[in-house]
């Protein structure tokens, strides 16, 4: 692990005082993406950057209509926009439409630094979605009222449910799209394609979901491609997800203000600025998306939380952990366009 988390750490070296657009590239890409698929391009341009969709990385199996796509480039906006802003750059980030979609990301020198994102660009390289079983502990009241201004901020709606009687009925509907997924061929395969049984396996491909970020076994690629199968079980899926849910202090949905491309790019904004700050806060995330990514799911949810016609975006549990190994991002010569 020592070649592995010597990476990990460089991707995640502190900022310099002032930064070049690579730089600013290099802190965005440590946004959450699903899968760790990291399906963004930056095109470098005079006056700020486009961050484009990298369709190549699309997951269509788990995310047909490209939401998670789009919310990962949100992610990867604010990200940016933050660290940009922390180094004196003012940054204006807006979802632009036309061909494939993209992310219009304006700099320009000189802004003031504002003080309440001071902890949220510190929170930048230490943010993580862990993927554990959490103490149980519950969450102070201020820091869920902080992650709901900080998703406000992107007119996204974050709900937050404690209470026992609302976990459980959103927990059924985790493990009932969790279950239709593993029953189908296509998921599982799309799945099994971004995973990463080895250090040696994750350090050569820089994305994808390594074994070790999970707390499961590491093991030779070849070796873990066929126990896969024999160990991805619904069974032993669905009371590790059942544990983990009761292990955190509650669960959290995301709802923007409209469906497509900008409201996705809105929720993905909402969603890295509220993990930033409950990072901040000393609080541990990670994504239960299954009953928003599966539609008969979508509309359970709907119903539950009296969301009318919106859309929710995107579904997380929070609680008190410690961190797991970090995942790794590709180079920045490698996501880097130039204009």
């Amino acid at each position: 692990m020592s070649a592995y988390d010597e990476v990990a750490a460089a991707e995640r070296a502190p900022l310099s005082p002032t930064p070049d657009q690579r730089e600013l590239v290099r802190y965005a890409t440590l946004a959450a993406s699903g899968h760790n698929t990291q399906p963004w391009r930056f095109r470098l341009r005079a006056g700020g950057l486009d961050i484009e969709p990298d369709l190549a990385r699309r997951t269509p199996a788990v995310d047909p209509d490209d939401h998670h796509l789009w919310a990962s480039l949100g992610a990867a906006a604010e990200a940016l926009s933050i660290a940009a802003r922390a180094r004196g750059t003012s940054a204006e980030a807006a979802f632009v439409a036309g061909g494939d979609g993209r992310i219009a990301v304006d700099l320009a020198p000189g802004a003031t630094p504002p003080r309440e994102e001071a902890r949220l660009f510190e929170a930048i390289p230490e943010r993580q979605s862990t993927r554990s079983d959490y103490d149980g502990r519950p969450a102070a009241v201020n820091a869920i009222d902080r992650m709901v201004a900080a998703a406000a901020l992107h007119g996204v709606e974050l709900i937050y449910l404690s209470h026992p009687t609302r976990v459980e009925q959103l927990c059924e509907l985790i493990v009932a799209g969790n279950a239709a997924q593993m029953d189908d061929p296509a998921f599982v395969d799309e799945l099994k394609a971004w995973l990463r049984f080895s250090a040696k396996d994750a350090l050569a491909r820089r994305d994808g979901l390594y074994a070790a970020c999970a707390g499961n076994p590491t093991l030779p690629s070849w070796i873990g491609e066929r126990i896969f199968p024999l160990v991805f079980r619904k069974r032993s899926e669905t009371d590790k997800l059942v544990r983990q849910i009761r292990s955190s202090s509650g669960l959290m949905v995301l709802v923007a203000g409209e469906d497509g491309p900008a409201g996705f790019v809105a929720a993905g904004r909402a969603y890295q600025r509220a993990a930033l700050q409950a990072t901040a806060d000393g609080l541990k995330l990670a994504f239960l998306n299954q009953p928003v990514e599966v539609p008969a799911q979508r509309a359970k949810l709907r119903t539950l939380l009296g969301l009318g016609d919106r859309r929710p975006n995107l579904v997380l549990r929070v609680g008190h952990a410690p961190a797991m190994p970090r995942s790794l991002r590709r180079p920045v010569e490698e996501v880097v366009v130039a204009g």
